[in-house]
Formats: C-alpha cells, structure tokens, sequence
C-alpha cells in the first residue's frame, strides 16, 4: 500500500511538472508570437516610410482652414484682373464697396497688408512679399516664373519654387503665383458669411445690429417683416447653403429609417420560416438561412455600387442597400429569438382554439418584442452612421455634400461643419433609441 502511494504520489508530482511547464511554455510563447505579429504589421504597413511621409505642415493648415476662413486676393495675369472674395468663391466676391480697408487697388498697383510689415504687391507681372528681417521676394511673370530672392543662398523653407509656381508661406499669411494668376491668402479665425453671404442686407452688421432689426427697426426689405427676411437669407445662404443642408440631414435620417423598419419588416415573418421550432420543414429552413448568410455577407458599400447602377443613384437607392444588407442581420437575430421562446405560453393561447396566425401573436411575438425592438433600434443608431458613406455613392444625403467638400480642398471649414451636423445627428438618433426602449420596451 506504501508503495501504491508512493507511486501515486510521484505520479501526480510529475504531472504537476509538466502542468507548470506547459503553462511556462505558454506563457512565453504568446509574448513570443505577439512581437513576431507586431513586427510583420511594421513591415508590411510600411511603418517606416509612413513616418518618412508624414507632412506635418500640412496638418497645421487643414487644422487651421478647420476653424477659419481666409480671404483671397487673386490676380489674373492674363486679363490683369483683381478680385477680392472669401475662400475664393464667386458666390462670395466683394463689390468695390466691400472690399477690406487692408486691400488697397489703384489702376497700377494693388497692395495687401497682411499685419506686422508683411505687404503684398501687384504691379502687373511682379508680385512682390515684402518680408520683415529678410527682404522684398519678388517674382516675374512671363514664360516661366523667374524668382529675384534678396539674399544669396539657398531657397529658405517658407518658400516652395519652380518654374511653373511659386508658394511662400509664413505666419501672417500666404502668397502663390503661377503663370495665370496670383493669389494672397490672409487668414481670419472663425466661420465668415455663416449666417448671411455679401448679398444680403444684414451682411458686415453686428449681432445687435440685427437684432434690433429685427425687434422694431426699419425694414430693409419692403416686401418682408425683418425677421421674415433675416430667416429668408440665413435659409437661402448662397455660400453655406443652410436649407440644402438640412435637407441633406433629413435624407440621411430618412435613408437610415427605411433601410432600418423595411428590413425588419421584411426578416420578422422570414425569421419564422429559419427558426428550428416554426420552420415547416428542413429544406424550407436550410434555404432561407443561406439567404440570410448571403445578404449578411456582402457589406452594404457593394449592395450600393449594384443598386446605383441598376436604378440610379439617390437617397431611395441608399435606403434598399441598407434594407438588404440588414434583411440579413435582422433574419439570424430573429430567427434565435424564435427559438428560444417558451412553448408552455404557445401551448396556453392554442388551448383557447386560437389558429396559428392567433397562436404567433399572442404566445410568441410578446416573449421576442423586446430583444426585437431593442436590436432594431440599435442597428437604426449604426445606420445613421452608415447612411452618410452610403450618401457619398448613390449621392444623396449629408453624406454627399461632406464628400464635395472635401473633393475642394479648400473648404475645410464646412467640412468641420457637415461632421459636427453628423455628430449631432447621431445623438439625436442615439436619444431617440434610447427613449424609444424605455417607453416600448420598459415602459417607463
């Protein structure tokens, strides 16, 4: 006996060896096989010539053109004509009457003070950037870009120069010019002509200006009470175009509600024919899951690129993609819904004679209504979000207007704008799924 549990003893000994040497292999192998997975994604992404890539100027500028606006002084060097506007819009050109008191044009010479000695001069094919501590930059245009710098040397970084555009860039300001025109940026923090564009009769007035307008001054347009028309111009903005935007907003929401309820619509009674304890027969079941599978699968972006093709693009064409992709979402979640219903509150309803289409309403869809209507109101958050790429392709919605504006490259003050209107759409969505659950679903 002394020797059986020595033997025993030894065994277990030698088991909890190799226990404590199994999980110290493993222990060591997965730190192991991270570093190797970590090392394979710094090479394969190209982690080092990322790095090498990375322009961070650029980056202050988008971040900067995020949050204002800047003032173009343009030049064409073919008709010898100036303008003055906002982010370079016609929609947003200065009369001569509206022009900045910095911007001084005459018949032969236009001079911009950018601030702290920083002075911009046409005269005809010679721009010259007067920069303080370094000198006059003047460049010549003919044939080619001919740059007269006033110190020997190399090109300092602030400028960028070839023989078909030269670009200097500094802190009050930039300068470009290439053979057909010449441009001079200076920069103003915030969003200019937000609320009114150069049109409208309200534009340059202070907040208080127009609020006394509007509580009792004279009428800037016979035709129409103050506020009336204060409303009218803000809606009618030429340059941020407010009322397109907000129907932009409501195609968005509109794309993500029908894509959403039509879907599930469409899943609720194919959910029965998939569910093992409602499906009428194998075959019936296998089919429509496979169904379910195929439409999950295919992201709704490829469901998009089909449709707009086969009927055009539009909101409406957004809405089916998100309507088939989630048919397939909608029929898995459902049909397991189904099948962990209690039959006792089935068996309960048919007792009382009730047929099939009686015994589904009232000893089945009661049990799943709440894990429905709480995965419908999620996938209705997630679609919101969606419903703006979406946008983007079939060309409708926010989304749409996002994309045109960043395609610009220049209007990234409305970008910033259309992602906050995304934002705040998102919540509103968010708000109102969540209200929804607590009075549907809780109700509280």
């Amino acid at each position: 006996m002394a020797a059986l549990d020595h033997v025993a003893t030894a065994d277990l000994r030698e088991s909890t060896i190799k226990g404590f040497a199994r999980k110290r292999t493993i222990a060591l192998a997965v730190p192991a096989i991270l570093m190797l997975y970590l090392g394979y994604i710094f090479v394969a992404f190209d982690v080092p010539g990322l790095a090498q890539r990375a322009n961070m100027d650029n980056a202050v500028i988008l971040l900067s053109d995020a949050v204002s606006h800047k003032i173009h002084v343009t030049q064409d060097n073919r008709r010898n004509q100036v303008s003055v506007s906002v982010e370079g819009s016609r929609r947003a050109t200065f009369t001569p009457e509206q022009i900045p008191d910095w911007v001084v044009i005459s018949d032969e010479r236009v001079t911009v003070d950018l601030t702290a000695g920083h002075i911009v001069t046409y005269e005809g094919p010679v721009i010259t950037y007067d920069l303080p501590g370094y000198g006059p930059i003047r460049v010549t245009v003919g044939e080619t870009l001919a740059l007269d710098l006033p110190q020997d040397g190399p090109v300092p970084d602030f400028i960028n120069a070839s023989d078909s555009r030269v670009a200097v860039a500094t802190p009050e300001g930039r300068l470009t010019v290439t053979r057909s025109r010449a441009d001079t940026f200076r920069y103003f923090f915030g969003w200019e002509l937000f609320f009114f564009d150069l049109s409208s009769q309200y534009s340059g007035m202070s907040p208080g200006a127009v609020m006394a307008a509007v509580f009792g001054g004279e009428r800037l347009y016979p035709e129409l009470p103050n506020w009336q028309s204060v409303v009218r111009d803000v809606w009618y903005n030429s340059v941020w175009r407010h009322g397109d935007v907000v129907w932009a907003i409501g195609e968005t929401a509109l794309m993500a509600f029908l894509g959403t309820f039509g879907a599930a619509a469409i899943a609720l009674p194919l959910a029965f024919l998939a569910a093992q304890n409602f499906a009428p027969s194998q075959t019936i079941r296998f089919a429509v899951r496979r169904v379910f599978d195929f439409v999950r699968g295919v992201d709704a972006l490829i469901f998009t690129i089909i449709l707009s093709r086969a009927f055009g693009p539009g909101p409406m064409t957004g809405a089916l993609a998100i309507l088939i992709t989630d048919t397939g979402g909608f029929g898995k979640l459902f049909s397991e819904a189904l099948e962990n219903t209690d039959t006792k509150q089935v068996e309960g309803v048919q007792s009382t004679g009730a047929n099939a289409v009686q015994r589904y309403r009232f000893g089945v869809i009661p049990q799943v209504m709440p894990v429905l209507l709480s995965q419908v109101l999620y996938f209705l958050e997630s679609n919101t979000r969606s419903a703006t790429i979406i946008g983007a392709i079939v060309g409708g919605g926010i989304g749409l207007m996002l994309t045109q504006a960043i395609q610009t490259t220049q209007d990234w003050e409305k970008v910033t704008y259309y992602m906050i209107l995304i934002v705040l759409l998102v919540i509103a969505m968010d708000a109102l799924s969540g209200w929804l659950r607590r009075k549907l679903i809780k109700g509280e």
